[in-house]
């Protein structure tokens, strides 16, 4: 029981890894870019991620369009 929690664990830090390194990848590639144009990327780039709307895809593109890393990377 403990091993099953503890694999599920590694892999929810490893998909969170994945979402924050692909955000920096998304905000040194992008900064500056019209909001429109990073949201596109993010959208794309981040299909599937679990509880990431739109609307939080916007509030990370709006960040990266002005220059800001979301990632904390």
């Amino acid at each position: 029981m403990a091993e099953a929690s503890l694999i599920r664990t590694y892999a929810d830090r490893d998909a969170e890894r994945a979402l924050f390194r692909t955000v920096h990848e998304v905000a040194v590639g992008y900064a500056g870019v019209e909001v429109s144009q990073v949201f596109d990327v993010l959208r794309r780039r981040l299909v599937g991620v679990p509880g990431l709307d739109d609307h939080g895809l916007r509030r990370i593109a709006e960040e990266i369009s002005v220059g800001r890393d979301p990632s904390g990377l």
